[in-house]
């Protein structure tokens, strides 16, 4: 595993991010893990996030984009805070846009972006915390294929959880990648957080113990991508 993988997953525990107990969630599953992106609050986590992403997106699609999009809201501060990183890790400058809920219909900024206006040509880099059903990009993949002639190079999530979308086979990343023809990718994978945190220490503590081992491989007995 990449250092950065590794590292990424303690931040996630450090940061209380990524926690293991008994959870529902928003979909009705119940899960042995859960990851709130919405714990990173401090200007020292949203630092290091940028810098993980940055990183992440430099493995996977190297250079050759000009700006990353982050759906609104979570996706904003995630699409500043990797450029800010993108810029100081690897000298380059990549603009951010992200959409608006609703659209601003009066000042210098009008319309339905924040940040850079995607321009013709423009290789693009969409960055989100967690995707779990794809949902998101149903709304968001249209509006930036409408605002200008891009190429979508790929998508970066934080975590893939590795379980099945709404087709009920694919993970949803896979289903992303499907439906819109772009790469998807993840900073770590479950696998990865299990291989990291399975009966070894984190923060003084073992967090995955043959317990919880045992309920996440049933968990994924159950809801586990098939393909």
């Amino acid at each position: 595993m990449e250092q950065y993988k590794s590292d990424f997953i303690d931040f996630m525990v450090e940061s209380n991010v990524l926690k293991f107990g008994d959870f529902t969630l928003k979909s009705g599953r119940k899960s042995p893990f859960f990851m709130n992106a919405g714990g990173y609050v401090t200007g020292s986590q949203l630092k290091r996030l940028g810098e993980f992403y940055a990183k992440a997106i430099h493995d996977k699609y190297g250079d050759d984009f000009d700006v990353l999009f982050g759906p609104a809201y979570k996706g904003i501060p995630l699409s500043v805070v990797t450029a800010i990183a993108y810029s100081e890790l690897y000298g380059k400058e990549i603009r951010y846009c992200s959409d608006r809920k609703e659209e601003k219909d009066h000042g210098a900024d009008k319309g339905s972006f924040l940040g850079s206006k995607l321009q013709d040509g423009d290789r693009v880099v969409m960055i989100e915390d967690v995707t779990t059903s794809g949902k998101s990009m149903e709304e968001t993949v249209p509006k930036v294929r409408g605002a200008a002639d891009v190429t979508i190079v790929g998508l970066m999530v934080s975590l893939d959880r590795m379980e099945v979308g709404k087709g009920g086979v694919k993970c949803a990343l896979d289903e992303v990648k499907d439906l819109y023809g772009f790469e998807t990718n993840a900073i770590v994978t479950m696998a990865e957080v299990v291989e990291r945190l399975y009966n070894k220490e984190c923060q003084g503590k073992i967090l995955i113990d043959d317990t919880l081992k045992a309920a996440i491989d049933a968990y994924y007995e159950q809801y586990g991508a098939k393909a």
